[in-house]
């Protein structure tokens, strides 16, 4: 069986020990532990972080992240797993596509200040003359 320590993990995800401890504590990981304490991470453990990251990545919350890694485990066909990721993905989209509308209005008013604020130095550099 593949396993990981807690820094093994933390160098492959390029992230610090204190974020896949805080993920432990909130119930998003749940490493065994050795006889002397130390958490000992499966494959499974693995994914679930890639999982993580992959979600955190598209704008979900950690509370999104967790519901749609425990419903694969209420149903191991992935269906009631696939049908919420569907839902949440909608969701997601319609924001991004809100956002890059916000974004495009802003990018047309600075477009248009700046054709002013040209307009208007070259007046001024006129006026000097």
């Amino acid at each position: 069986m593949e396993t990981y320590s807690i820094s093994e993990l933390a160098k492959q995800f390029n992230i610090s020990t204190r974020t896949i401890r805080y993920y432990e504590e909130i119930g998003l990981l749940a490493p065994k532990r050795r006889e002397n304490g130390r958490r000992i991470f499966s494959k499974r453990e693995k994914i679930r972080l890639q999982l993580i990251f992959r979600g955190k990545k598209y704008g979900f919350q950690l509370d999104e992240i967790r519901e749609m890694l425990e419903l694969f485990q209420i149903d191991r066909t992935g269906k009631k797993q696939l049908k919420r990721t569907i839902e949440y993905g909608e969701e997601k989209i319609m924001e991004v596509n809100e956002r890059i509308a916000e974004l495009e209005e802003i990018r047309g008013e600075m477009e248009q200040l700046l054709v002013m604020f040209q307009k208007k130095l070259k007046e001024l550099e006129c006026s000097v003359r």
